[in-house]
């Protein structure tokens, strides 16, 4: 599985491979996938790693935990494969996103765009079984990805983490206020976006506190070819 991390990370997190909670992780994840479904497939469990360099980390977007649904995971928090229906949390990222930038709904929910430009789309817990959400929690994963969070605290400067909901807001323990920049509000999920996430322009503030440490925006659009969706009806 190690051999799927195809970049700088696998140096950076060479300790963390050597621990014994690693090893025993590894092998239960390996031992799950011959007897049950898991999601994301295989070459993708570290895609948010193989998009996103440490060294060029810009945003961190942290999620919790993989869709379990098939087709839908696809390596990056809240992102889906191109050609599945909008989960209902990133339908409302979406239209925040619109509100927010004045940008148009795109069709797709594939967010790969971002990842490509130092937004680390990292999951809290990297696989799942297929219809039960939470199956791999509090296996090892989230000690692993604590893990990156500090990396990019300690080794990277001017990052912007977006903290959607409490889960996520936990991970401040782990980063570097004084260095790094911290957007926050409630999760997007429809039972609280009513309560905050709406009305709380992430994505504008980002690149404003991109801008003011001289650091290239995100591009956060999306659309292909003027291929957009109606997501609000």
């Amino acid at each position: 599985m190690l051999d799927d991390i195809t970049n700088s990370w696998k140096i950076h997190l060479k300790g963390e491979f050597e621990k014994d909670y690693f090893k025993k992780l590894t092998a239960l994840v390996e031992r799950e996938r011959t007897v049950h479904t898991i999601f994301p497939p295989e070459k993708l469990t570290f895609a948010a790693l193989n998009k996103t360099e440490l060294e060029e980390t810009k945003v961190v977007i942290i999620g919790q935990d993989p869709y379990h649904n098939h087709g839908q995971a696809n390596g990056l928090s809240f992102s889906v494969a191109k050609g599945m229906k909008l989960p209902p949390s990133l339908k409302n990222i979406f239209k925040e996103w619109q509100s927010d930038t004045n940008s148009s709904i795109p069709s797709s929910g594939d967010l790969n765009a971002w990842a490509e430009q130092g937004v680390l789309l990292l999951n809290a817990t990297l696989t799942v079984r297929a219809h039960e959400p939470g199956s791999h929690q509090k296996k090892g994963w989230e000690t692993f990805t604590d893990k990156i969070i500090e990396l990019i605290s300690e080794n990277c400067k001017h990052v912007v983490f977006i903290l959607w909901g409490n889960f996520a807001q936990k991970k401040i323990t782990l980063i570097d206020e004084k260095k790094h920049f911290i957007i926050k509000s409630v999760h997007p999920s429809p039972f609280s976006a009513r309560n905050g996430f709406f009305g709380s322009k992430p994505f504008s503030k980002c690149n404003e506190y991109l801008t003011s440490v001289n650091k290239k925006n995100i591009d956060w659009n999306l659309i292909d070819e003027g291929q957009q969706l109606s997501i609000l009806d």
